[in-house]
């Protein structure tokens, strides 16, 4: 996809942020227009969106074409996810009912998980790229038929409304946010754009909050954050799934750009950690229904952090499959027991009637979560990796005209642009030391995040245990 579109590394770091970003911003608008309109027709809408960006992704030809598809499909994923979600919890007020819905809902997740790489792998070391948009488009169309057909519609419009100042506020924050965390390598911390980018994320995201404390309509009830353990879990969330994404982001660089794996090889250490979630599926069932949330959430992030630590203590030049997979197995289980707890502390810590709006909040610290993940660890990664080569250039013996060549091609796409330039088998090296090093930390970084999200489920994630039936708000 480099090669064919001429991207740099923040361009493709966009690519995949064009999905993320709405998916992250959009929960809570598409939890308010269920509850008012019906769940079902947010669900169906949000598969069709989804199809026609995974269509403009296929036939797109520049980066920008890209960033349109991908935008399009997140907003379809943004309501896809808190759609369905609500489904499950108004469809199951009885806590046995709804573990049971939470567990097929965290197995179905896992699974089209594990299904993506491998097909999309397997696609694009055929044929191009651009066919594993054709694949994730048909997935989408048949999800479409199938909500049409089988879905159950439900609502809650009691006390909610639009919330149009609310949601253009949050809407501006976020992606602000993320552009200077993503560009503030690439254009320097203190660079107009990004220092513009960080005050116009954090003024937004003040006037979001004040508007949420004020608005008889708030899409966010501010007054659930009283509630302790949604306050936890909401922390949770978003520190949780950074650490959780933001490995699997390195994990992907690790193999397709350091190791140079082809795309059907990179899927299979995947195929491992994921495959694992949806063979938990009958033990989520009995642990959410026996276990409180926190112990399952604590339990989750430590084995993630595990994993990822023992993934950074692997030399780069091991790629045998058999080495690293303790680690995803780690890894695997951990999100598993991570993402059950994680949306059974969220939604069963609210009245039944506002379970839209509490699946939605879920939705969008999730996504907020791992919205940060690979741009923040992408940050991390290039910004060692880039002064580990810079400090190892001038005493790798290169000839003049090289070393200006490599520098070069690094100030303009960075040590990812390098990792693919035919420089050489001593830039090479170099280059792949770096990345290396960089990753690593990456990792290191990702595994403190878990474990600063275990301590917040063990210290500050109170209340019953198993799934207890909503509590009234204070």
């Amino acid at each position: 996809m480099q090669q064919t579109l001429h991207a740099s590394g923040p361009q493709l770091s966009w690519i995949s942020e064009a999905f993320l970003v709405p998916t992250a911003t959009l929960g809570l608008t598409f939890g308010v227009l269920g509850d008012l309109y019906g769940r079902k027709r947010i669900l169906v809408g949000g598969a069709a969106l989804m199809a026609i960006g995974y269509t403009v992704c296929a036939i797109g030809v520049s980066v920008h074409a890209l960033y349109v598809g991908q935008a399009l499909s997140g907003i379809g994923a943004a309501a896809l996810f808190a759609s369905s979600l609500a489904s499950i919890t108004a469809a199951t007020p009885e806590a046995a009912e709804r573990a049971r819905g939470l567990a097929a809902w965290t197995t179905a997740l896992s699974a089209g998980v594990l299904v993506a790489p491998v097909l999309s792998g397997a696609v694009v070391e055929f044929t191009a790229f651009r066919w594993a948009f054709v694949a994730a488009g048909l997935f989408a169309a048949i999800s479409l038929a199938l909500s049409l057909v089988f879905a159950a519609d439900s609502r809650a419009p009691q006390g909610r409304s639009l919330d149009l100042p609310g949601q253009a506020t949050i809407t501006v924050a976020i992606p602000a946010l993320l552009f200077g965390v993503i560009q503030g390598p690439t254009s320097g911390w203190g660079s107009p754009a990004v220092v513009t980018a960080f005050v116009l994320g954090v003024v937004f995201l003040a006037a979001f909050l004040v508007i949420e404390a004020r608005s008889t309509s708030a899409m966010l009830k501010l007054d659930v954050f009283r509630i302790p353990a949604f306050s936890a879990a909401a922390g949770v969330a978003v520190i949780g799934m950074f650490g959780s994404l933001g490995g699997a982001y390195g994990l992907s660089v690790r193999l397709g750009v350091i190791q140079h794996r082809s795309p059907l090889e990179s899927a299979w250490p995947f195929v491992v950690m994921q495959g694992i979630t949806p063979l938990m599926g009958p033990l989520l069932v009995r642990l959410l229904g026996k276990v409180a949330p926190r112990v399952m959430l604590a339990a989750g992030l430590v084995l993630t952090a595990a994993g990822q630590l023992w993934l950074a203590s692997l030399p780069v030049s091991d790629t045998s499959l058999l080495t690293m997979t303790p680690a995803l197995i780690l890894s695997g289980m951990g999100f598993g027991l991570l993402i059950g707890a994680l949306t059974a502390a969220a939604v069963n810590t609210v009245p039944i009637e506002l379970s839209g709006m509490a699946s939605a909040v879920t939705t969008l610290l999730r996504g907020f979560g791992q919205a940060l993940g690979p741009a923040i660890i992408g940050t991390v990664a290039l910004t060692s990796a880039g002064t580990a080569l810079a400090q190892a250039l001038p005493h790798a013996g290169l000839a003049a005209a090289q070393q200006h060549a490599v520098q070069a091609v690094a100030a303009e796409g960075g040590p990812l642009a390098l990792a693919s330039a035919p420089m050489g088998p001593r830039v090479g090296a170099l280059v792949t030391e770096a990345l290396a090093h960089g990753y690593n930390l990456g990792f290191l970084v990702s595994a403190l995040a878990c474990l600063v999200a275990a301590a917040i489920s063990v210290l500050f994630l109170r209340g019953g245990r198993s799934l207890d039936l909503a509590v009234p708000l204070p």
